[in-house]
């Protein structure tokens, strides 16, 4: 298998910007790696408002009325559908440039 190849395997199912490590490109792949890495802590951020009321209601007995927790996601909603749009155009983006990039030495 080629060099090329599995920079591409590396970063559509690993993780965007290790293809770019692979390839010797350090500036390009340690930045994709680093803004992979906050897009999936925003995420995380996300996850965890959205759920914490869902968590709080197991810990205290209380029951959680469903219509009180929808109003409460509607100001995340918006912006978790923004950090996942923004990690789907970063996951692409590392994709797209692999693929063009040159191959320094070994096989193509």
């Amino acid at each position: 298998m080629s060099r090329k190849i599995k920079a591409i395997m590396l970063t559509a199912f690993v993780l965007p910007g290790l293809g770019h490590l692979y390839l010797g490109f350090r500036a390009k792949g340690i930045a994709l790696v680093l803004a992979v890495n906050l897009v999936l802590l925003g995420a995380l951020f996300f996850i965890m408002k959205i759920a914490s009321p869902i968590l709080a209601a197991q810990i205290t007995g209380e029951h959680l009325h469903v219509g009180s927790y929808l109003d409460g996601l509607g100001p995340y909603g918006v912006w978790a559908k923004l950090v996942l749009v923004f990690f789907l155009c970063l996951w692409g983006f590392a994709l797209v440039d692999i693929v063009r990039s040159p191959v320094q030495g070994g096989d193509c």
